[in-house]
């Protein structure tokens, strides 16, 4: 794994920092990419920050691979995890939530895809592994625009994995469950944590369909949903 770069979008956030540290104990070159301006206190050494980026202004986010590649030489794999979650009813809740999580969380992996591909077809082997949700495969209460917008992620992945099978790169998704993180815990403290997904054990599936042992897994999304 020595000298290969991976950029990690949403880097900054709980589940970030998870595959940051995993990746970077995997022998990774880490590149953490965020809305925020600063990593949290926690923001583990040896990962390189480049905070303040909107992931849906398409010039920016080609300078950002751009200037990766000046750097460091190469860009071996992309894994999205930017996004948010909303849930609230469509009668009792915003239309403008439908825009808000269509943007955060399709708009910021595809363009993402779009402007990392000629580097990523420029490695030995590229890799994109992207975020969708276990939920979208079938909606509940209050989930309506959240997962419409993940099973657009899911999509992406379906369509950019067969775009790209002639070529050396390959295109998955995780699907998550609830992931035990101390907002889930805030937010749901009559449920069992210990049946959610850890956040180490999706770091490590999602560096598993980065790495070359995944290289003949493409256009899948993998249920990661612990004991739900």
């Amino acid at each position: 794994m020595a000298n290969k770069v991976i950029a990690i979008t949403g880097g900054f956030g709980f589940l970030g920092e998870f595959v940051v540290r995993s990746a970077l104990g995997s022998g990774w070159t880490v590149i953490a990419i965020d809305r925020a301006e600063e990593p949290r206190e926690s923001f583990p050494d040896g990962a390189h920050a480049m905070g303040g980026v909107d992931m849906t202004d398409a010039e920016a986010v080609a300078d950002l691979f751009n200037g990766i590649v000046k750097e460091h030489g190469r860009l071996d794999a992309l894994l999205n995890i930017a996004g948010g979650f909303r849930w609230e009813t469509l009668e009792g809740g915003n239309l403008e939530s439908w825009d808000f999580l269509y943007t955060i969380n399709v708009k910021t992996a595809a363009t993402a895809c779009k402007m990392a591909l000629p580097y990523l077809k420029a490695a030995p082997a590229g890799r994109i592994v992207n975020v969708g949700a276990a939920a979208a495969l079938k909606a509940g209460e209050g989930m309506g625009a959240y997962t419409a917008s993940k099973s657009g992620v899911m999509r992406l992945t379906e369509a950019l994995a067969e775009e790209l099978k002639s070529t050396n790169v390959t295109v998955n998704a995780v699907l998550p469950s609830i992931i035990d993180t101390p907002q889930n815990r805030a937010d749901m403290p009559d449920t069992d944590p210990d049946i959610w997904v850890k956040p180490e054990d999706l770091a490590s599936v999602m560096l598993f369909l980065a790495s070359d042992a995944a290289k003949a897994v493409t256009g899948a999304l993998v249920p990661v949903t612990g004991k739900v």
